[in-house]
């Protein structure tokens, strides 16, 4: 990785059990019929049910910073489920000419980061960039800010208040849902580690609005890849899902490895968790399979990072299983398409949602259905994880939780057929 993620404190660093109860069995399609057509018809014990706001799988929002909690939404924040503006404002500094030209820097992140979210919406948001065609001059030299990853509170702030101050005799902010602030990547005092979004305590104020966060921007150029879309899931209150080791040392990426943007940005498969899309608003009730009671449930899954057939309209993306009350596993089917064209496997993953666990402290951890095993060892930023799904005809007992979860059935229309039993009573 050419840089470590934002910086936040993590304090638990195992590694995500799980494991399949026999070897991979590759099933045909024709052995399962009957079943797959069970499970379009829900008749099976148990069937699963639509899950609401108000339902048992929806985890309550709680305190904590970017809780995955959903039942309501954090009204500080604005709900990406619409058309949104954003401004890209270009900063240059008296110690350094820049060497490149804003168009170009802007074409580094747009159209690919609002393509991301287009089709990890299924179009239901729209983020609409407006970039500025000149450099807005600041008053002070870069090295004069000491930009640095963890940045004195002091030097952030002074430098926010001059570039917003700087910018708003040419800009209208009232005009805007997202401010990015794009610094000069050739000034010498210019740190690419330090790219993150500021949540202002005390909101800046510009042309009648209030400016409550701020994504600030000092990649080099060409910068990493996605790493726009990862910052501006902050703005849209989604946390960061990496592990930040005690010491600074060690893998970042072992708690949800490739499988979303904001574990990594250079990620496989960075399309964002079912679980963040129905927070979002990208997912409703109908798409969602609330397993509950005992017995077996029976689910069709289709993928979360394929869009509906034209004209169609979504099927069920996500099923849950509550497992606690601060906690659920969901269970999503992931395939070769939309952002995660590049995955390294495709199948039905599995993974924990704790909705009291801050950003960075761990709040969805992925199970490894093949802890023994890795793969994509070139291309994943944690190889272990990146063979976490369970394949077709493969069984898993989550540990921890008692919940059995069996693929039966792909169809060839890329719809999976998964059989979820929770434990039975004690």
């Amino acid at each position: 990785m050419s840089r470590i993620p934002d910086p936040e404190v993590h304090v638990r660093a195992q590694q995500p059990p799980g494991g399949v109860e026999r070897p991979r069995l590759r099933a045909g399609a024709a052995a399962f019929t009957s079943l797959a057509a069970l499970a379009a018809t829900g008749l099976v014990a148990g069937p699963a049910v639509g899950a609401s706001s108000a339902s048992p799988c929806a985890l309550p929002r709680t305190a904590a910073h970017h809780s995955l909690g959903l039942d309501t939404w954090n009204g500080a924040y604005t709900r990406p489920n619409q058309t949104l503006d954003a401004v890209m404002i270009f900063l240059s500094f008296p110690d350094s000419a820049p060497l490149t030209e804003p168009a170009e820097l802007a074409a580094d992140h747009f159209p690919a980061t609002s393509e991301f979210f287009d089709r990890a919406s299924y179009g239901r948001f729209t983020l609409r960039p407006h970039a500025r065609s000149a450099w807005t001059p600041m008053p002070h030299a870069s090295e004069a800010y000491d930009i640095r990853r963890d940045w004195d509170a002091g030097k952030r702030a002074a430098y926010l208040r001059d570039a917003i101050a700087a910018a708003d005799k040419d800009v209208d902010f009232s005009r805007y849902d997202v401010v990015y602030l794009v610094a000069d990547p050739d000034a010498p005092g210019v740190d690419s580690d330090a790219t993150k979004v500021v949540n202002l305590d005390r909101p800046l104020e510009a042309d009648g609005t209030e400016i409550k966060r701020v994504v600030t921007v000092f990649e080099r150029h060409p910068p990493d890849r996605n790493v726009l879309a990862h910052e501006t899931g902050h703005v849209f209150d989604l946390p960061d899902l990496y592990r930040r080791p005690v010491d600074g040392k060690g893998d970042w990426d072992t708690h949800v490895g490739d499988w979303d943007v904001m574990g990594s940005q250079f990620g496989l498969a960075p399309d964002l968790f079912g679980w963040h899309k129905w927070k979002l608003g990208w997912l409703s009730s109908a798409q969602v399979a609330c397993v509950q009671g005992t017995g077996s449930h029976l689910v069709s899954l289709e993928p979360t990072d394929t869009p509906p057939a034209a004209g169609g309209t979504l099927g069920t993306r996500l099923a849950v299983v509550r497992t606690g009350p601060d906690s659920v596993l969901a269970i999503e089917a992931r395939s070769r398409a939309g952002n995660d064209a590049d995955t390294c496997a495709e199948g039905v993953l599995v993974y924990r949602v704790r909705n009291d666990a801050a950003s960075g402290e761990g709040p969805v951890e992925v199970v490894d259905a093949h802890p023994d095993t890795q793969a994509c060892v070139e291309r994943s930023v944690y190889p272990p994880l990146a063979d976490a799904p369970l394949e077709e005809g493969e069984t898993m007992t989550v540990p921890g939780s008692g919940v059995r979860i069996e693929v039966t059935d792909r169809t060839e229309a890329g719809v999976w057929t998964v059989k979820i039993t929770p434990p039975g009573p004690a």
